[in-house]
């Protein structure tokens, strides 16, 4: 069913800190019992679980001072994460990271870029997301992570964050590819215009469709790297076939949008690295979204209809 076969490692980030609504820490645990490792071997792919990261619950740390509020766990999250992923492509395996909100991908990007810098090459970045990610510091109106996390990779922002391992930017703007935006900050804006990262909003998606869009994606973030790190948070997609999600939009990807997607770049693109965030089951109906996102893996990683 599938053409290459993989070592897959799941890598569990319960970040609860990034966000302004509680439960997110679950939805590892949401999409585990999706049956995730399961549907997988089911495609020829050798599964490890390893397990979660060590995370500070939000009520033992202090919120913190400014506009980054949880700051210090959030960092430390991070760092924790960035050498998990680092050590599983060392290892040979692809990581597939569950978070948590948005923020992991500050750690896991960080992670999946180091090992490739240390081969000095770089790595590509498809970012799906109903939200820009683009704050920093100064444009933030709620001061949450996971809404700065795209911003820090690109090397915006604050240094600590954007400085995580003693690299930065951790993707080249010409290489990043963020898909699905509908509800845009006015600072991020800005910041999103002046990145030189490719931004392909709902209304492109509407006039061009879910294919020429991620086309062009995988040609931009492939063009000159050695791979592509996906980062999907699930409220890309419209609530209608995602609700447990903390920041919801009306308007977004189709459940079928989503599948192309994922089977397109199965076909055509070399994905090292795999976040699958946002999956809030305290929100969710019936784990609806955890499924979806077990079921959008199978497609990203060779399921096919026929």
């Amino acid at each position: 069913m599938v053409s290459k076969k993989r070592h897959i490692e799941i890598i569990g980030a319960p970040v609860d800190l990034g966000a302004g609504r509680r439960g997110v820490d679950m939805g590892p645990s949401a999409v585990r019992i999706a049956d995730l490792e399961h549907r997988l071997e089911q495609l020829g792919h050798r599964v490890t679980d390893h397990g979660d990261i060590d995370v500070m619950i939000p009520e033992t740390q202090r919120v913190g001072a400014g506009k980054l509020r949880y700051k210090a766990a959030i960092l430390a999250a991070c760092d924790a994460l960035r050498q998990e992923v680092e050590r599983s492509l060392a290892e040979g395996r692809m990581p597939l990271v569950l978070g948590g909100d948005h923020s992991i991908a500050i750690g896991s990007v960080a992670g999946s870029t180091d090992h490739f810098a240390r081969q000095n090459e770089t790595l590509g970045l498809i970012w799906f997301d109903a939200h820009g990610d683009a704050n920093t510091p100064e444009t933030t109106p709620s001061g949450n992570i996971h809404g700065m996390s795209l911003a820090v990779l690109l090397g915006l922002g604050d240094p600590d964050l954007v400085n995580l391992g003693g690299r930065a930017p951790k993707v080249l703007a010409r290489n990043t590819v963020l898909i699905g935006i509908r509800d845009v900050d006015l600072g991020e804006r800005e910041t999103l215009k002046k990145s030189g990262a490719t931004v392909y909003t709902m209304r492109d998606i509407d006039e061009r469709g879910m294919r020429d869009v991620v086309d062009e994606a995988i040609r931009l973030a492939g063009d000159g790297t050695a791979g592509v790190h996906l980062s999907f948070d699930l409220d890309v997609v419209d609530p209608e076939d995602a609700p447990g999600t903390g920041t919801p939009v009306w308007g977004g990807i189709s459940y079928r949008e989503a599948h192309l997607a994922m089977e397109m770049l199965n076909d055509r693109a070399q994905i090292v690295a795999i976040d699958l965030v946002e999956v809030n089951p305290v929100l969710d109906t019936q784990n609806m979204t955890g499924i979806f996102a077990a079921e959008l893996a199978q497609s990203l990683l060779g399921k096919r209809i026929l």
